[in-house]
């Protein structure tokens, strides 16, 4: 498969998004509850999208018809993915977060396989061991013996939750049911498909932070300082209206181009750019600048999705097809 320019900008976009949606997230720790935080970000998106999508209230039957799917890419891909990210960036650092979020294309591919019967090609399985073999580098820090030495916080698994959630999440908008395919598809834009699935995945946040509210009242300890669930200050708002506009509205269309033009397992592989860019946005915002491993761990990765997509063909793929014909 041949990726245009277009193409590979529209898959390199969300990855430079989310790593700053990592470090944004845990510049913002402290600051409100972080299933609060999801719930106040796609707020945000709902009411940012809302002159572009909110003509598709006027046929609320076609909703009505699909609601089961709705809410379920809504709950998966805005509930439950961002609200375990949060949770994990408490406990977890963006780069540890980022690397554990790397393993979604082997996500991908097990539930692809397990769910969707799809079959695994050699090339995809080299292209995901050279991108994990870049992420081991930079989990590292160039020294393999340090891999000895990492432990696993409650954050990083919740993380790899959250890795499961997006990798079914983007198998279900590239697989949707039969009423979302074809000619009974409704003539929803990106904007309208994306603000019906924010509304579902709201109301899924909103319960949760609900739970969440209750949960930190009866486990407050007496003389504690209260938690602020309105943001305080213009840098909590700053944090809010840019996960609002790029990691949210700018990646997710993007995101959805980019599955729609090369597939999921595909797609997946450009997620592993997510820890490199994540060491960038360190640098800037954290004063953490890159080591020398970084761009060797981005030649791997880069490796890794030039032989998954084809760029590099392996000598059983070139076997195959010449069988074929």
């Amino acid at each position: 498969m041949n990726l245009s320019l277009r193409t590979l900008a529209l898959l390199v976009i969300p990855p430079m998004m989310w790593a700053g949606n990592a470090v944004v997230g845990r510049m913002l720790v402290g600051t409100m509850p972080p299933v609060a935080m999801n719930a106040l970000r796609w707020g945000l998106v709902a009411v940012l999208l809302a002159p572009l999508a909110w003509r598709v209230c006027l046929a609320p039957r076609r909703i009505l018809l699909r609601w089961p799917y709705l809410a379920l890419v809504g709950m998966l891909g805005v509930g439950t993915y961002n609200a375990l990210q949060y949770l994990a960036l408490q406990t977890s650092t963006p780069i540890n977060v980022t690397l554990i979020g790397a393993s979604i294309p082997v996500w991908m591919m097990l539930v692809g396989r397990v769910g969707f019967g799809q079959t695994l090609q050699a090339r995809q399985l080299v292209g995901a061991a050279l991108s994990i073999l870049g992420v081991l580098l930079v989990l590292a820090q160039g020294q393999w013996s340090v891999l000895r030495q990492v432990q696993l916080v409650p954050g990083d698994l919740l993380m790899l939750l959250a890795s499961l959630a997006w990798a079914l999440y983007s198998w279900w908008l590239a697989q949707p049911p039969a009423h979302m395919r074809g000619d009974a598809r409704p003539d929803w834009d990106w904007a309208e498909f994306l603000w019906v699935q924010v509304l579902f995945g709201g109301l899924w946040a909103l319960g949760c932070s609900a739970v969440e509210a209750s949960w930190l009242g009866a486990h407050t300890l007496p003389g504690a300082p209260a938690v602020s669930w309105w943001p305080q200050g213009w840098r909590t708002w700053a944090g809010l209206l840019f996960i609002a506009i790029g990691p949210s509205i700018l990646a997710y269309r993007c995101w959805g181009l980019g599955v729609q033009a090369v597939g999921p397992n595909l797609a997946a592989f450009f997620i592993n750019l997510t820890p490199v860019f994540a060491a960038l946005w360190s640098a800037l915002f954290l004063g953490q600048w890159p080591r020398w491993y970084h761009p060797c761990a981005l030649l791997l990765i880069t490796a890794g999705i030039a032989v998954s997509s084809g760029w590099v063909r392996l000598r059983s793929d070139r076997g195959q097809n010449r069988g074929a014909t």
